[in-house]
């Protein structure tokens, strides 16, 4: 999703006046189910067992100024953010896996996992 508004809030953010808003972002998210399987080896085939749970994973990219990367860096280091999906137009509890900064070209990159539901 190009050139969306990208909003995100530290975990201890209450009210909406906490959410940080990045503006002209692009969005992507890669969603996974969690599975099992087991191969029986001389047997016949596998077992394949769906547990039920899904997980994103958002990749997000966009530009931004250095007081709002010090911002970004703190919720990085302090706990679990939520983000706000606007695929699904939903809040997601999620944690960085990544981030990514070039404070000379203030380009990001930040890769988000959903804490599995």
């Amino acid at each position: 999703m190009a050139g969306t508004d990208f909003f995100i809030r530290p975990a201890s953010g209450t009210s909406s006046s906490d959410w940080l808003r990045l503006p002209n972002a692009d969005i992507s998210v890669s969603i996974s189910r969690r599975m099992t399987r087991t191969v029986l080896h001389g047997g016949e085939g596998d077992d394949l067992v769906d547990e039920g749970a899904e997980s994103a994973v958002y990749t997000v990219r966009g530009e931004m100024d250095f007081e709002d990367y010090k911002k970004i860096l703190k919720m990085f280091r302090s706990g679990q953010p939520y983000i706000h999906d606007p695929f699904e137009e939903r809040d997601v509890k999620c944690l960085f896996g990544k981030i990514n900064y070039d404070g000379s070209e203030r380009i990001y990159t930040f890769e988000l996992i959903e804490d599995i539901r």
